[in-house]
């Protein structure tokens, strides 16, 4: 008699892989590898999921994405949603924005773009700063469109040594590289007016950097917009994470949640399981989603981190970090783009200023106001307005706790610059997060939201290996490892680490799941709160 696939008998012979942190890459691996028939158990030390893709809500009834609320690129994630038998766009619904976001420059004064999908009309959009910018618009998005196209191979695979480096895919994607260029050298090539460079380079904060010393590989970021799409999923961002999780559970993974891992056990150099308290959890591998500079030095000893020391950890280059006010507010306001992006009016000093860790003399910031589009994430009448300065990380020297109230007050005066003047007096909820509450309260490691900076001496080989290099069955997944960070990318490294964990477990002939075949889930299971 052929036994079920969840029979007790069969299940205690299935490979045993836990899972740190519920977070976007977490939740990717916990699918794809629950899905090709493991048994899986995610840890999360929080009471949710989704890390910094997490839903904050209020009794009031406003939501809030915690972190990321740009959704691009949905391909990856629509594929590993297919190879668990499911549907992305079943599960979540996503509305295309157009306009995309709305750019305003000179700190406030002008002018204002209405970012859209819409070649012709981008077109006419860039001509209000530079005809001749605008007629190098096709050319830049064709060039990008082969530039990602060389690249995607070397984006979809690991590297664990420096031969990998001297693979085919890389050598035929060296010539798109350009060392030599930063992302604004790059621009110069098409757009001759500064402002049109910032409307194609500001996404480098994306990744914490600035696009004067981001790699040129990172234009992408600008191309994958206008030509894949800036989506809303309905609910916010931390609806997709939600998603993930359903998803990997119906698959059969088990999310324990309140779950703080303390440590990684190791045998030799043999991730063999993991320490919970006074409990030891043991797996036959680990995928550790916890953010790279925090988690390391806590989890993996350091005589294991050959090439990530803790001196070398401490020593390495990270991205900026976030000021953020989440303010539920009475009123809707209309003349409110669903994103907005104010820069400053010399953006270039305001970079050098966060890259020396100085306070922003004038900040940019960035508003986000879901209600545009999807009037769930507040209650009837009111506004979740979410607001972002880039802010240098926890290596200068300002003193949060001393500066926090004036800079708040800073930041809500800046509204003013978008109509929103009187703002103070319609607050109802708000919650404040700084740099040093990134690291206390959201454990990443110099209050960096985007975790280690992206410059060509920490990309590819040079950036913490997916499968972590000088220990064996210890894998990696999120924005520390390759590719980075960012939510596409994010994923991508699940699907990169989770194919090495297979094959390393002698598991890579295993197919995909067919829609509606994947591996049944396991009657009965629910999310189990570890005290």
């Amino acid at each position: 008699m052929t036994l079920p696939l969840t029979a007790p008998a069969l299940r205690r012979t299935r490979r045993h892989v836990i899972v740190i942190g519920a977070g976007p890459g977490g939740l990717a691996a916990a699918m794809l590898l629950a899905a090709r028939g493991l048994r899986v158990t995610v840890l999360e030390k929080d009471g949710v999921v989704g890390g910094r893709s997490r839903t904050l809500a209020t009794p009031e009834g406003y939501r809030f994405d915690l972190g990321p609320t740009f959704f691009l690129y949905p391909r990856i994630l629509e594929e590993i949603f297919a190879s668990c038998g499911a549907s992305l766009r079943a599960e979540v619904a996503l509305t295309r924005l157009d306009p995309q976001y709305r750019l305003v420059f000179g700190g406030g004064a002008g002018p204002v773009l209405d970012a859209t999908p819409d070649l012709g009309r981008m077109e006419a959009e860039i001509a209000k700063l530079d005809p001749a910018d605008a007629r190098n618009l096709r050319p830049f998005m064709a060039r990008n469109r082969t530039k990602l196209e060389a690249f995607r191979p070397v984006l979809e695979r690991g590297f664990s040594s420096a031969a990998d480096l001297l693979a085919p895919d890389m050598l035929k994607a060296l010539p798109h590289l350009r060392p030599h260029l930063s992302v604004e050298g790059e621009l110069r090539r098409f757009f001759r007016d500064p402002r049109t460079r910032l409307l194609f380079s500001f996404q480098t904060k994306y990744l914490g950097m600035s696009p004067f010393r981001c790699p040129s590989l990172f234009t992408i970021l600008s191309f994958l917009e206008y030509e894949h799409g800036v989506f809303h999923p309905q609910g916010g961002c931390g609806a997709v994470a939600a998603a993930m999780a359903r998803v990997a559970e119906r698959m059969g993974a088990e999310i324990r949640l309140n779950a703080p891992v303390e440590r990684i056990a190791f045998a030799g150099r043999r991730a063999v399981g993991v320490e919970l308290g006074d409990r030891f959890l043991p797996a036959d591998a680990v995928v550790m989603n916890a953010d790279f500079a925090h988690a390391a030095p806590k989890l993996i000893p350091d005589a294991l981190r050959r090439r990530w020391s803790d001196k070398r950890i401490a020593g390495a280059r990270y991205s900026c970090s976030t000021f953020m006010l989440y303010l539920g507010v009475e009123g809707r306001f209309p003349q409110l783009a669903h994103h907005t992006v104010l820069l400053a009016e010399n953006y270039r000093r305001n970079l050098s200023e966060i890259e020396t860790g100085l306070l922003p003399a004038e900040p940019s910031f960035y508003l986000h106001n879901p209600v545009a589009t999807d009037p769930s994430m507040a209650p009837e009448g009111h506004s979740s307005l979410y607001l972002l300065v880039p802010v240098g990380n926890l290596r200068g020297t300002t003193d949060w706790r001393a500066t926090a109230p004036a800079f708040r007050a800073e930041a809500l005066r800046r509204l003013a610059q978008l109509g929103l003047p009187d703002i103070e007096s319609r607050i109802r909820y708000e919650r404040m997060v700084t740099p040093a509450d990134w690291q206390e309260s959201f454990a990443v490691g110099f209050g960096a939201t985007f975790n280690l900076a992206h410059d060509l001496g920490q990309m590819l080989n040079f950036r913490p290996g997916n499968r972590f290099g000088g220990t064996e069955g210890l894998y990696l997944v999120g924005g520390g490892t390759h590719p980075g960070s960012g939510l596409p990318v994010i994923y991508e490294s699940a699907r990169i680490s989770s194919n090495l964990l297979l094959r390393d477990l002698g598991l890579e002939g295993i197919e995909t799941a067919l829609p509606g075949l994947g591996p049944s889930p396991q009657p009965g299971r629910k999310k189990e709160r570890v005290a």
